[in-house]
């Protein structure tokens, strides 16, 4: 996934649960994978939690070991 923050390198699964126009992505996971690269890290002045984790991305196919995209093995 990338976004105008940054870009995060997943697995992806395709489901019919949620809406078409969705991605959902844990944000509790550190290293590549971490949907905190994706977002605005603003945070609310009085109680300084976390703004909710919403933003636009892209999807892209990465390359495996062998050159080929995850995609299509």
């Amino acid at each position: 996934m990338v976004s105008r923050r940054g870009r995060a390198v997943a697995p992806a699964r395709i489901t019919a649960s949620i809406r078409p126009d969705t991605v959902f992505m844990p944000f509790h996971w550190y290293g590549e994978g971490r949907a905190n690269t994706l977002v605005n890290p603003a945070l609310d002045p009085v109680s300084r939690m976390p703004e909710f984790k919403v933003c636009a991305v892209r999807l892209e196919p990465v390359s495996g070991p062998s050159g080929t995209s995850r995609r299509s093995r």
